[in-house]
Formats: structure tokens, C-alpha cells, sequence
């Protein structure tokens, strides 16, 4: 017997990009004092109201089968945010709770993808997209960006890969870059939608951390909200990374097709959870304001830390839990120099290879750990570059 090739090619022919943290998990489960600073987890937990929340709505009964598009009032709430946002028109018909952004980011495809069809992401990209997209039967086909743009991506260079494509994914504030999409880059890829008759996809899941500029989602651009469907979760904004729910907003059309996905597979998301979710979006913004707030403060650490030295460059970041690092004044890889980061100095980051070709080079580091820890990690970064480069 043998497996499905839609399983077995899901990485197509590389590994997933994760093998740096799975050796400093590995490292650190035989004992080894590794500093993570991998993957976008909170150094907070979910806080303790929300889990109260969480908790009253169990024991109150709602932990049976929820509705499949979601419970209403959690529907409305989501609906309410985004157009209070974004000034388009948006209403619980065009929202479905998903269990966390990753399934959104799927059915979205699944939605809008023929098994076949080209999709187009942009490189450097969060290291489960092209998975995501083969996973949806679509072939995945990649559209470069350049640090020396900050990784802001060229509308020219999207519309010299749509030919055939019918959609295109974008992430703004930016995992892996901290990159946030200024009006201008996103004008340029709403110009290319409509041009080639794209849909776009626009995870936004750090829409609440924005350190420089300000997040504008392109379903408010002119002509394109019945072309886009947004991905968001409670994940980054609240501190939820475990609680999995998330959301997509797009035409009511569209949400009609994908709670008969939903139905088939999911079946949707358990009902105290959303409860909470709901009791978490409902504590307003500075609520959000806290939990982005560390991550604010580090960036300013970062930033004076790596002025101090000439090894390392910061590419801006802008936004989300990470920044990326330009490593290559070491004359390493990103990938060569995370392991020997690991191996001379137990300190854990992802390599800029495991985001795409455009990030070789480079690193990603999560601002994910207390103020002191992080100067301390960073300060031993730079000084393992400044060896190697010497």
C-alpha cells in the first residue's frame, strides 16, 4: 500500500524549514540551557480572565457540537472589528470561525484553487505556505522580494508571475520580516488582482502589532472587497496561540462555500472556546496594546544593540514578534550560521533559508523572551558574528 502523493509531496522536494528547532527543542529536552528565540510564542500566557471566560462557558454547558460557521455572537463581534477597522461593510455573513489562522489560510485556497491551479506567494513567507497551498491541490509559484526594499514586494514583479494564476497570498505585518505593506506596495498588488483577476488572500493575524506606519487591509482598497478574503486569529493579538480560532472575512458567497467545507471536515470550533475568543475581543484595545507591548519594547533593545556594532544589519522592522537580521558579512548562510549560533553559543534562532531563497543570508529572530534574557541573547549573537566575520 502506499500513501497519497498530496501527502507525501507536501514539502515538495525540501524538508519543512524547521530542522534548526527541532534540533534546539531536541538540545533542550536532553537538558541543554538553550535560549529560544524561534518561534512566535508568547513569553505571556493567556490571560487569566480569558480563561475564566473560557471556564464559566464549560461549565455553563457550551461543550457541545457549536455551530459550524460559528457562534453568532462571536460572528457579529468579528464582523463589528473589522468594519469598525477597515470602513467596509461587513457583517456576520461574512465570517466563519476557523480552528486558528493555519485552517483559514487552507480553506481560503480550498475555496478559490482548482486542483492545478498556480498560486502565487510571496518569498520570503511564513514556512508553512507553500505546504498550505499544495495541501489545497494548488501549485504553488513563487514571487520574490528583495531586502534591499525591506522585502516590500514590486507590483511588477507579481504581475510578471500571474499569468495563468488565479490568486495570490500576502502577509502584512510581515512574518518572517517585520515588514508592514505601505499603501503604495499595497495599491500596486490590488493593481495586479484586478489586472490578471486574482483573488487575494491577506493573512493579518499581526494586525495589532505595528511598530512603524500603520496596518491598512487590502480589502478596504477600491473594487477589492468582493476579490479578497482576509485570515485573522486571536493567536497574536491575544495571546491565544493554543486556543486555535481564527476567522475569514470575505464575500458572503464565499463563506456559504466554505461552511460546507467546514461541515466536512472541521466541524467547526468548540463552542467555550469562542465564548472566550468573544470575551477577549470585547476587552478593547489596550487590552491588545499590552500584550503587543513587550514586543514594542524589545525592538527598541534590538535596535540600540545592533546600532552599537557593524556586523549585523536590522532590516526596519515594522512590525509583528520578529525581525530579520542580515547575517551575511559573516560569509555564512543563515542556515550555517543558526546551527553554529546554536552549537558555540545554546542559542536558538530560524535561518533565513527556511522562509524562501530571498531571505538566504539572514536570520529571523522571535522577540519572545523577558527584556534581559533577549539584550543579553542578542548581544551574543552579534558577538558570534563579529567572530566569524573576523
Amino acid at each position: 500500500m502506499k500513501l497519497s502523493q498530496r501527502i507525501t509531496k507536501l514539502n515538495g522536494e525540501g524538508d519543512d524549514g524547521w530542522s534548526v528547532f527541532y534540533r534546539a527543542r531536541a538540545l533542550k529536552a536532553a537538558g541543554a540551557p538553550i535560549v529560544e528565540l524561534t518561534i512566535g510564542e508568547h513569553d505571556i500566557r493567556t490571560h487569566g480572565d480569558i480563561l475564566a471566560a473560557m471556564n464559566a462557558s464549560a461549565i455553563g454547558g457550551h461543550t457541545g457540537y457549536a455551530m459550524v460557521p460559528g457562534v453568532k455572537s462571536l460572528r457579529e463581534t468579528v464582523a463589528n472589528r473589522i468594519q469598525e477597522r477597515t470602513g467596509v461593510p461587513t457583517g456576520p455573513e461574512n465570517v466563519m470561525i476557523t480552528p486558528g489562522g493555519q485552517s483559514a489560510l487552507f480553506s481560503s485556497h480550498y475555496a478559490v484553487c482548482n486542483p492545478g491551479d498556480a498560486a502565487l506567494y510571496l518569498d520570503p513567507y511564513y514556512a508553512t505556505y507553500p505546504g498550505t497551498l499544495r495541501a489545497a491541490g494548488a501549485i504553488p509559484r513563487v514571487v520574490h522580494t528583495r531586502a534591499e526594499d525591506a522585502f516590500q514586494p514590486r507590483g511588477e514583479d507579481i504581475a510578471a508571475q500571474a499569468q495563468g494564476a488565479v490568486s495570490l497570498l500576502i502577509n502584512s505585518p510581515n512574518n518572517p520580516t517585520g515588514t508592514v505593506y505601505s499603501r503604495a506596495t499595497l495599491g500596486g498588488i490590488a493593481d495586479v488582482c484586478k489586472a490578471h483577476d486574482l483573488w487575494l488572500i491577506s493573512d493579518e493575524v499581526y494586525d495589532t502589532q505595528v511598530w512603524d506606519g500603520s496596518h491598512i487591509s487590502p480589502r478596504s482598497l477600491p473594487d477589492m472587497a468582493e476579490r479578497t478574503l482576509v485570515v485573522g486569529s486571536m493567536s497574536k493579538s491575544h495571546a491565544m496561540t493554543g486556543s486555535r480560532c481564527g476567522w475569514i472575512v470575505g464575500p458572503e458567497e464565499v463563506i456559504d462555500r466554505l461552511i460546507d467545507l467546514a461541515t466536512n471536515t472541521t466541524y467547526g470550533v468548540p463552542g467555550f472556546i469562542q465564548d472566550a475568543a468573544n470575551f477577549a475581543l470585547h476587552q478593547g484595545p489596550a487590552f491588545e496594546d499590552a500584550v503587543a507591548e513587550p514586543f514594542r519594547r524589545r525592538r527598541a533593545l534590538a535596535a540600540e544593540i545592533i546600532a552599537a556594532q557593524n556586523t549585523v544589519t536590522l532590516i526596519p522592522a515594522q512590525g509583528a514578534m520578529y525581525m530579520m537580521l542580515d547575517v551575511r558579512a559573516t560569509g555564512l548562510s543563515g542556515e550555517a550560521f543558526a546551527n553554529g549560533l546554536l552549537d558555540e553559543c545554546q542559542i536558538a534562532v530560524m535561518p533565513g533559508e527556511s522562509f524562501g531563497t530571498s531571505a538566504a543570508g539572514h536570520i529571523r529572530v522571535a522577540m519572545t523572551i523577558e527584556d534581559g534574557a533577549f539584550a543579553k541573547a542578542l548581544k551574543d549573537l552579534c558577538g558570534f558574528a563579529e567572530k566569524h566575520a573576523g
